[in-house]
């Protein structure tokens, strides 16, 4: 059932019932019904990132996807676009994951067009490749996750996001794209939500201790759950690839981030009750798990 928007001053708190359900897959699916992601990211020395992306994407059931988080929510296919030094390495982790090299944003022009569903920044970098990449990727008129790089290079060269975007900052790169202080995001993170998701028209998730969703209207979700043990590397980029797959299977912005966010959140929790050295990548086979407890694959 999708979420009813609450009043603007009343957070909606995210839970089992509040969330948005994926429909159940008749039984003639095939890959094709359930969207293709693609993740683009991942320059020199940060190839692991749009990894943890795909996986998600693909395990949360898109169709065709680019990176691990995507490929852990149940796609068909994925697809990832990177470094050509990255392909060897993602072939091995992920081989039911297309993998692209691309040294230049013209190279990423066909796989765009076949795409419906795109992932950009996970260890993209700010150098010339990523912002060429970025560029590119703006100007696509398709659903959009941002997150990381593309959140600092926007921060420092507006773009207009596609409509049915999804921004992922940590509190830090919100206040590069608001020009305040971390500390001044920290002290109004209901503000600095709704601020964000008014200047890119999107909706806005903002992470850390009680993860914030807004939308341009001014709409607030509130999750409560998580645990400490998150508090580590590549845990955004698999948030990333999670939404991603349920923009590919038909939900809206709205209703993604909410699910996204409380599948992600639970998952946590769900491990971090055995303490320290969670990976991110510990995640993706439990949000698997959580979303076929909520949303079944089969009525």
């Amino acid at each position: 059932m999708p979420q009813t928007k609450h009043p603007s001053h009343a957070p909606q708190l995210l839970s089992s019932v509040t969330v948005a359900h994926l429909p159940a897959r008749h039984a003639h699916a095939h890959k094709g019904d359930f969207g293709h992601v693609l993740v683009v990211g991942g320059d020199l020395g940060t190839g692991g990132a749009v990894l943890l992306s795909a996986e998600a994407a693909l395990r949360c059931g898109a169709g065709l996807l680019s990176a691990e988080a995507a490929l852990r929510c149940g796609a068909g296919l994925v697809s990832v676009a990177t470094r050509p030094e990255h392909v060897s390495a993602s072939l091995a982790r992920l081989p039911e994951v297309m993998c692209l090299g691309v040294s230049s944003a013209n190279q990423l022009m066909g796989v765009l067009e076949r795409a419906s569903v795109l992932v950009v920044g996970p260890g993209l970098g700010q150098a010339a490749w990523g912002r060429s990449l970025l560029s590119a990727v703006a100007n696509a008129e398709r659903p959009q996750v941002w997150d990381a790089d593309a959140l600092n290079l926007l921060a420092r060269t507006p773009l207009a996001l596609p409509s049915g975007s999804i921004l992922t900052p940590h509190p830090g790169e919100a206040a590069r794209l608001l020009g305040i202080s971390t500390e001044a995001v920290q002290a109004d993170r209901p503000g600095a939500a709704r601020k964000l998701a008014r200047r890119y028209n999107s909706v806005c998730v903002l992470k850390g201790a009680g993860t914030l969703v807004a939308d341009p209207a001014g709409q607030l979700m509130l999750c409560e759950r998580g645990h400490p043990a998150m508090a580590g590397a590549g845990f955004g980029d698999v948030l990333t690839g999670v939404l991603s797959a349920l923009l590919a299977q038909g939900l809206d912005a709205w209703q993604a981030a909410g699910l996204g966010v409380w599948l992600h959140a639970c998952a946590g929790e769900r491990l971090g009750v055995k303490g320290r050295g969670l990976a991110a990548s510990d995640l993706a086979p439990v949000i698997r798990t959580l979303l076929e407890e909520h949303s079944a694959c089969l009525a």
